[in-house]
């Protein structure tokens, strides 16, 4: 991507320090917390005065508490300049952080949890890079390798268990969705929360898996963190809500209710632009990607290869399974393990797919007419030896497809035919 390209996409240019609005504001979303908001403002406050050069500001997001908090909030706000107050009538974490990051005029838009639980040490690093346009997004994180964290074995396995399921779910990248300590882009922000439609604690996992799946770089910090043993988060609601908010997102995204092409073609960071000759390009992630592929075409081949085979011959039910799954795989490695998106092209590369088909159909066709030419094997020798057939088409099907069918060189001179 070109430096011009780079300089159109929002949270790319570094943030001016110098101008009259504040560069940053950091969001406090509190409810019913008037014993432990003021000494979070006052040490959150000399923190930032004694440690940031550029205008800031530290706005309490009171999501309609029936305590004294609105009283003290609106009492700091008039002692300190930098502290403001947005009040909300609804509650929801969710919705204040939505409500007053879209209202804020600061260009880097933050948030941590009243108790500060996280050691405000890690705010600078949260911070820079998005202050530099290295960045989008920026997420403490308590099981980053560097952490440290004092907190009950309890809340340690809910915490790892739920970052497993976010993992297996929704392919999220990031360690820690949950922790109250992070940080974005406005520009970003701007055209994300939109889209972001929970109110409540799945906020944060749901604005970060949009991130992701738009093409956003996400930086972590390893952070100090203490637990607060008076935490009033109820543990099975938010987790049922957490739940809930996965099956939604994973919907979504499937149905295209969430525009994800748009936001990545919008905000997406592309692929560095470097050509170093001899160096394929990520061929560790392609390799990953197509491992996973091959491994679900193989075990879609032996399922339909099973109920052919019942029909009709090995040979016949050999032919048609791998036709419908060599299909599907060349897609599939098309769009996800080379990166080719869009319809050009693609009637050449199913084509050509075919003929790295019929290579594989001569390896496992050539196995099977070996196999029963010299025996007459059962039905679990017969899968062995389509196995390990497959095992070796697939070898020569990823060298096939990345040297010659998704070959970049290639890839380029098809766009300027098209």
């Amino acid at each position: 991507m070109t430096a011009t390209a780079s300089a159109s996409r929002p949270g790319t240019l570094p943030v001016d320090l110098a101008g009259p609005q504040p560069v940053l504001d950091v969001v406090i979303p509190v409810y019913n917390e008037e014993a432990d908001l003021e000494p979070c403002i006052r040490r959150l406050h000399a923190h930032l005065a004694a440690h940031v050069s550029y205008p800031y500001r530290i706005t309490v997001a009171d999501n309609a508490s029936t305590d004294a908090t609105l009283q003290v909030a609106e009492r700091l706000a008039r002692e300190f300049p930098e502290v403001a107050v947005h009040h909300l009538d609804e509650k929801g974490r969710g919705r204040a952080l939505n409500a007053v990051w879209q209202a804020s005029d600061a260009a880097v838009l933050a948030y941590m949890d009243v108790d500060l639980s996280t050691d405000l040490a890690a705010l600078g690093p949260l911070v820079a890079p998005l202050l530099s346009g290295h960045s989008d997004l920026a997420i403490g994180s308590r099981l980053a390798r560097g952490a440290r964290v004092v907190r009950g074995p309890k809340r340690e396995f809910i915490s790892r268990c739920y970052n497993l399921i976010l993992r297996s779910t929704l392919a999220a990248k990031f360690s820690d969705a949950q922790c109250g300590f992070k940080a974005i882009r406005a520009d970003v922000a701007r055209e994300l929360l939109p889209h972001v439609e929970d109110t409540g604690w799945f906020f944060d996992t749901e604005l970060l898996v949009l991130a992701q799946r738009a093409g956003l770089r996400i930086h972590e910090v390893p952070v100090d963190w203490v637990d607060d043993p008076d935490s009033s988060v109820n543990i099975v609601k938010t987790a049922t809500a957490d739940l809930k908010g996965i099956a939604r997102v994973t919907r979504a995204t499937f149905t295209g209710e969430i525009p994800i092409s748009r936001l990545r073609e919008q905000l997406g960071r592309q692929p560095i632009g470097v050509d170093a000759p001899g160096v394929p390009p990520r061929l560790v992630t392609q390799l990953v990607r197509f491992a996973a592929i091959g491994v679900s075409s193989t075990l879609a081949y032996l399922v339909l290869f099973l109920v052919l085979r019942t029909v009709v011959g090995a040979q016949p039910a050999n032919f048609a399974a791998l036709l419908v799954t060599a299909i599907g795989n060349t897609a599939l490695n098309r769009r996800l393990t080379f990166g080719i998106r869009g319809r050009a092209g693609a009637g050449r590369h199913q084509f050509e797919g075919l003929i790295v088909f019929g290579l594989g159909l001569a390896l496992t066709s050539g196995s099977l007419a070996l196999l029963n030419g010299s025996t007459t094997p059962g039905l679990v020798l017969e899968l062995s030896v389509l196995v390990l057939a497959n095992l070796a088409a697939t070898v020569l099907r990823f060298l096939l497809l990345r040297g010659w069918v998704f070959n970049p060189r290639r890839q380029a001179t098809l766009k300027k035919e098209y």
